[in-house]
């Protein structure tokens, strides 16, 4: 059976070799994403391995998979929203994706931004780099243990973030909509404006869904505290980018951390020149109370080998006629 791997990250194909014995197929890599151009590229393989960088929407790219007799689109990564599923579904493609690939993963880096920026690293290191070396009060923090931690989502991802944060001793608030009870050890359940209002750390773990576009902006940002931290590990187009910046430059919060940022597609896990990195960035990444990381928080050696597993073993199961475990369009 072969299996065609579209782009493939050099960490990904260091585990070719061992992942093709382990499973017993080949791997066929392709640089590039799936698209009309290198569709054909597939007509000797059994089935596709994505992790698209941008929208899926030519049909001519269902069309064509449908007709090499692929059965389905195995997706390496969570989010499915650049997949047409009205697309998928005319052609009979199954979509299969990785939901758990490794929760701590990101759960550790949202911790990590948090940490960095409540100790002020940044603001210290600009100071640093001017040769001021003192510790002025407007740089003093405070210890994690006295602070409120506010999640907005506490699946796996949020979960594991307010454990390792109540197990440093902090007060976690947590809002979802859907009710947990085995995570109560670690948080308290409350309404969103009440984790806005009362949280010094805001960290985002929700998917991306129309419903939650854009549900962090002005209004929002009005709401927390204005010593308060907003992380955002989970999807950029979460947080308002206009309303953030207004927000970071009118000190109506103190600072941010985000692995993600909305149509980050356009330049992430990429090599640009400087006229390709959009303003917003620029603007985010020159603020000393700003981290930004390029949606790096599941690159670690757990989280790249299940994505590529997890994601193989459903694909050739559903080659084989068997059932998938992480379908999200039969």
């Amino acid at each position: 059976m072969k299996i065609a791997v579209f782009s493939p990250s050099e960490s990904e194909r260091k585990l070719v070799a061992a992942t093709e014995k382990k499973f017993g197929c080949e791997l066929k890599l392709i640089d590039e994403s799936l698209s009309a151009e290198n569709v054909d590229q597939v007509a000797d393989c059994d089935g596709v391995l994505l992790k698209p960088l941008g929208n899926l929407d030519d049909e001519i790219v269902y069309k064509k998979l449908a007709d090499y007799g692929i059965k389905s689109i195995g997706l390496r990564i969570v989010g499915t929203n650049t997949i047409d599923f009205d697309l998928a579904k005319k052609y009979h493609l199954t979509v299969t994706n990785v939901p758990v690939y490794s929760p701590r993963a990101i759960a550790e880096m949202a911790v990590t931004q948090a940490m960095y920026l409540n100790r002020k690293i940044g603001e210290f290191k600009a100071n640093m780099d001017k040769g001021d070396f003192t510790n002025p009060d407007s740089l003093i923090s405070n210890e994690i243990y006295n602070k409120t931690i506010g999640l907005i989502g506490v699946g796996h991802i949020g979960s594991a973030v307010a454990q390792i944060f109540s197990a440093m001793g902090a007060k976690v608030l947590a809002y979802d909509v859907i009710y947990n009870p085995e995570v109560e050890p670690y948080l308290t359940y409350a309404d969103f404006d009440t984790v806005l209002k009362e949280a010094d750390i805001i960290s985002l773990h929700t998917p991306l869904l129309k419903s939650t576009e854009n549900m962090i902006g002005k209004k929002q940002f009005a709401e927390m505290k204005n010593d308060a931290i907003l992380i955002n590990a989970a999807r950029g187009e979460l947080v308002d980018t206009a309303a953030l910046i207004e927000a970071l430059e009118k000190h109506e919060i103190a600072a941010a951390g985000l692995d993600t940022l909305a149509h980050e597609s356009s330049y992430f896990f990429k090599k640009v020149d400087d006229a390709q990195i959009p303003a917003d960035y620029k603007k985010l990444a020159a603020m000393p109370n700003v981290i930004v990381t390029p949606h790096s928080a599941y690159f670690t050696k757990t989280s790249v080998r299940n994505m590529i597993e997890i994601s193989l073993r459903d694909t050739i199961a559903l080659a084989n006629g068997e059932r998938a475990h992480f379908v999200v369009l039969w």
